[in-house]
């Protein structure tokens, strides 16, 4: 096909363009440029879907863990080996980074020292502490049950055998002495303090 346009210039040339199509060629041609055109905007409208939808996963990925210094490591153990942060990898985590610590410093110990209180403080307050951080990192509620039991574990451990101060009450007998005294001696002091105001009025 040919078409032939001279620009109204002094000195006006023709110009002959070629179209490389026919005329069939180039209606098919020009219709499939449209419908590339016509769903460009449906396959853009996908992708983004697509893209928010992977934002919006990592995400929640994020949010499910903590903000702690090792907090992505420990819910990448949880996630490769327990399918997320289950109570089951939180029981795991304790055991393998806070319970060796307190049971290789408590065994350091004397059993005589086990029962004084300040020599396993500063043990005992860093076993709560590491629960709590692989908690937090968890984002699993602490205390929880997990975090009790492990204590309850340890005190029938280490502690059931120390001695326990039990206060009881005195005797009935010491108690009864104790309280009528006061009583007896209210009449007493008031009758005192009478007999002086009388006589002080009598000399005067």
């Amino acid at each position: 096909m040919r078409a032939s346009c001279c620009f109204i210039e002094p000195s006006c040339r023709k110009v002959e363009i070629h179209y490389p199509y026919s005329t069939g060629k180039m209606n098919t041609a020009l219709s499939d440029k449209m419908t590339l055109t016509r769903f460009s905007p449906v396959l853009s409208g996908c992708f983004i879907i697509l893209l928010m939808c992977a934002t919006a996963a990592t995400g929640e990925a994020i949010a499910t863990c903590g903000s702690g210094p090792y907090c992505e490591s420990l819910c990448s153990i949880c996630g490769d080996i327990f399918s997320g942060p289950t109570m089951e990898c939180l029981s795991a985590l304790f055991h393998h980074f806070c319970m060796p610590k307190f049971n290789n410093a408590m065994d350091l110990l004397n059993t005589t020292d086990w029962c004084v209180w300040g020599n396993v403080n500063s043990l005992y307050s860093n076993l709560s502490i590491c629960t709590e951080e692989i908690s937090d990192c968890l984002q699993i509620p602490w205390p929880n049950p997990l975090v009790e039991q492990i204590f309850v574990d340890i005190h029938s451990t280490y502690f059931k055998e120390c001695p326990t101060e039990e206060f009881s009450d005195p005797p009935p007998a010491t108690v009864f002495a104790l309280v009528i005294t006061p009583i007896c001696l209210i009449p007493i002091m008031v009758s005192l303090v009478v007999l002086k105001t009388k006589n002080g009025d009598g000399s005067s």
